[in-house]
């Protein structure tokens, strides 16, 4: 015992000795460090101030900074920008839900822009932008060396007025020009609606309305379809969801959640990393879901398809989704303007970042590009021929006049399934399951009851 104490007792003065040997080259290190800072900032000052008296031409005082501030916050990653007061005014009109522009949400990847996705009934979908375009000349200019804000700042403009925008899209051999007509773009977050016995539901943004909406179109769906039992299960389509709001994404999350971890955010501070979990109840009832993703479906949409896979609530189907993976906090700042900084990572309840990786759909789903409509004699030739189109066939007696119209149902809903196929194959192979795990639950039910006894 008296061994190990002399040896801590050691230990302790030669920690002290080391300690005040290297404390004094520390603080001339942190010291040497500051006295860097403020000669790079006395650097930048020179700079700035040649800029004004010696540039060809005289400059806006107010505008350079901004540029400064701006490049500095924009070569951290391709989220962090300064906003000048009218662009955080346009932001926080966006997360309200309607504002001007095209409708496109976009990246900057290789110096140029990129689409992440386009927005359900806008300009920019309606002239058929697609998820991975990029736009490299708007109205004849490019955009390459321009930083992204001054490559959407080129995008604005008065509603009614029309722009033309170049696009390189993988798998055309050239560059193609679209001309978009500018618009007033009103989002309505949630749009509800039944596929046969499957609530379909829509989610665009993640906007102030976004829960609020997805409350009120599911209560609607199920109510309309005669009541919960009639329902066989949910379609959440998130494709082409861009993201927004953090809480917006949690509450959505929590919606199909009873109890666990939805997602974490871990910043640079352990102190500043936050934990958010589920509470009890669940809007679905418990009946089976399916999330429908895309490469367009990026940051809050990829918050709520983690959460649910990992929690094993939804299965997922599609294609990978876009993989941002981080957190962006607005920070209001001097002069009426803000800053975008990302401030954290976040992490879905299984402990995954998906920062560039994105989310892998639990059944990969190709959405088909769209065939040209069949001419008629085409129509005619791939027509197929059954017992009924045989001349002098026999009639079917043995139906009753009930029965024909049910059959006559069922061939009508057959039908309309194969025209959703054809018109959105990922959202037809989302129902068929839902479909076949209803088909199959009555008869796991009746495998699992106990045998009765005699």
């Amino acid at each position: 015992m008296k061994k190990f104490m002399m040896a801590a007792l050691g230990g302790t003065i030669a920690g002290a000795l080391i300690s005040t040997q290297v404390a004094a080259p520390l603080l001339a290190q942190e010291a040497n460090k500051s006295a860097s800072v403020y000669e790079q900032l006395d650097l930048f000052g020179d700079i700035f101030e040649r800029i004004r008296t010696d540039y060809v031409e005289q400059v806006d005082d107010k505008k350079l900074i901004e540029a400064a501030i701006n490049g500095m916050l924009s070569s951290l990653d391709p989220h962090s920008s300064y906003l000048p007061p009218a662009d955080y005014d346009d932001m926080r009109v966006q997360t309200r839900g309607s504002f001007g522009g095209l409708g496109i949400e976009v990246t900057q990847e290789e110096g140029f822009v990129k689409v992440v996705s386009p927005m359900d009934g806008t300009p920019a979908a309606a002239a058929g932008i697609e998820s991975g375009d990029f736009i490299t000349h708007v109205d004849g200019e490019s955009v390459l060396g321009l930083t992204l804000d001054q490559a959407v700042d080129k995008m604005r403009g008065p509603v009614g007025s029309e722009i033309v925008i170049t696009v390189v899209r993988e798998g055309t051999p050239e560059p193609f020009d679209v001309s978009i007509i500018r618009d007033t773009i009103k989002l309505t977050a949630v749009k509800g609606r039944t596929e046969g016995h499957t609530v379909v539901l829509r989610i665009t943004t993640f906007n102030d309305q976004t829960y609020p909406n997805l409350e009120e179109s599911l209560k609607k769906q199920v109510e309309e379809a005669g009541g919960i039992d009639n329902v066989n299960g949910f379609v959440i389509d998130l494709r082409n969801n861009p993201g927004g709001l953090l809480t917006q994404a949690i509450a959505v999350s929590d919606a199909f959640l009873n109890a666990g971890e939805i997602v974490s955010t871990r910043g640079r501070k352990t102190e500043e990393s936050e934990r958010f979990n589920a509470t009890p109840g669940d809007l679905a009832e418990g009946k089976p879901i399916v999330v429908l993703i895309n490469g367009g479906s990026a940051s809050a949409s990829e918050i709520v398809t983690g959460a649910l896979q990992d929690h094993r609530r939804a299965i997922v189907v599609g294609t990978k989704s876009f993989g941002k993976g981080s957190v962006q906090t607005v920070m209001p700042i001097r002069g009426d303007g803000a800053m975008r900084l990302t401030t954290a990572r976040y992490y879905t309840p299984s402990g995954r970042s998906i920062q560039s990786l994105g989310i892998a759909p639990d059944i990969v789903v190709q959405q088909p590009a769209r065939a040209p409509e069949p001419t008629e004699e085409e129509s005619a030739a791939n027509k197929t021929r059954s017992e009924a189109d045989l001349r002098g066939v026999l009639s079917n007696d043995s139906m009753t006049d009930d029965e024909k119209r049910q059959a006559e149902e069922e061939r009508t809903k057959a039908e309309e399934a194969a025209k959703l196929r054809i018109e959105d194959y990922q959202l037809a192979y989302a129902i068929d399951i839902l479909k076949g795990l209803s088909a199959i639950a009555p008869a796991a039910v009746a495998d699992a009851a106990p045998a009765p006894a005699n």
